[in-house]
């Protein structure tokens, strides 16, 4: 797949007409969004001088399927977090990322063995029956009596895992099933020290490539948008509401542009990365809302009724952006610009 390094505004989101065609022919089947994931280890990584290409790439899977979008990008992330640590990666490796904690869930990691061993209960574990490995992070004792958060790699594959997919009710993403893994002494192998997995560099910009795939989601609908104004002559409503997707996509397509700039040129590290990963986030979340909204009032209920791409775009999106946690992210950013002490604009 040919993917464009610097894709002109006019080509927005269109990096490569195989990889679009190949993330639509995913149409929401998990298996093949890992077989894409699988085929794409040619794909930047953040931070190395082509992090506009890495969101763009997502962002053109979004358009295409959200179903590849979500599992590709978790994938690359993993891929970019073991390079990172120095963890080796094979390519016939299917990576996740377990990292949410939850109420009244715990995962401990013990040293055991002359290694490391799991136990306890890790939520919000995607594709936990269909991946082969995942990085999982764990609490662990110190020895100051406090406890820490450590990133491990697990092989799935072994014994003492017990996935619960029969949580996963959700309608959109229906084949993404996250739902929470019991471990029970799982060997799992370090990936960084106690602590490296949150304060790594680069630890804000997997947010960051989250949101390109929402805004590559935003893209699709806006799209089916554009097309309905070419089949019929579109009245000043019709024409007011383009406008304003069109104005909303922008944005945050320029937010996006404008942060993998930042990456690259080494000014997105800290609590700069962290700033700014909550600005495009919130940007492009706001955008997803605003499309959505758009849309249908614009096309009302046809396309969600008769539309089955249409529908499930919908779905998939109005549950992913949910990733984003509105104005609690929204009061975490004014509490992050508030510790800088200084007026930010």
């Amino acid at each position: 797949m040919r993917l464009e390094a610097n894709p002109r505004p006019a080509e927005l989101f269109r990096v490569g007409d195989e990889l679009a065609a190949a993330a639509s022919a995913v149409n929401g089947d998990a298996r093949r969004a890992l077989t894409l994931a699988s085929s794409l280890a040619s794909v930047p990584r953040p931070g190395e001088g082509r992090t506009r290409q890495l969101f763009d790439t997502l962002s053109t899977l979004g358009a295409a399927d959200l179903t590849a979008a979500r599992v590709v990008e978790a994938h690359l992330d993993a891929l970019a977090i073991l390079h990172q640590a120095g963890y080796p990666a094979r390519p016939d490796q299917t990576w996740g990322v377990f990292a949410a904690e939850g109420p009244g869930t715990t995962l401990t990691a013990m040293p055991a063995d002359g290694g490391w061993r799991l136990d306890g209960t890790k939520p919000w574990c995607s594709l936990a029956r269909l991946l082969s490995h995942a990085l999982v992070t764990a609490h662990v004792a110190r020895p100051d009596g406090t406890t820490g958060r450590r990133l491990f790699a697990v092989d799935l594959r072994q014994p003492g895992l017990t996935a619960h997919d029969d949580v996963w009710v959700a309608r959109g993403l229906a084949q993404v099933t996250s739902g929470p893994v019991d471990f029970s002494h799982v060997a799992a192998d370090p990936v960084g020290d106690d602590g490296w997995y949150l304060s790594r560099p680069g630890f804000a910009w997997g947010g960051i490539g989250v949101a390109a795939a929402w805004c590559g989601g935003a893209v699709g609908l806006a799209r089916t948008l554009y097309h309905s104004v070419h089949s019929r002559i579109p009245d000043q409503i019709a024409l007011a509401h383009l406008g304003a997707v069109d104005l909303a996509v922008t944005a945050a397509h320029t937010s996006l542009a404008a942060a993998a700039a930042a990456i690259d040129a080494g000014a997105a590290d800290g609590e700069a990365g962290s700033i700014l990963a909550a600005r495009v986030r919130g940007i492009v979340a706001r955008t997803v809302d605003d499309v959505i909204f758009h849309i249908g009032h614009a096309l009302g209920p046809a396309p969600l009724a008769l539309d089955a791409r249409h529908a499930q775009r919908v779905a998939d999106l109005q549950l992913y952006v949910r990733q984003h946690h509105a104005e609690r992210d929204d009061a975490a950013l004014g509490h992050m610009l508030v510790a800088t002490g200084s007026a930010p604009w």
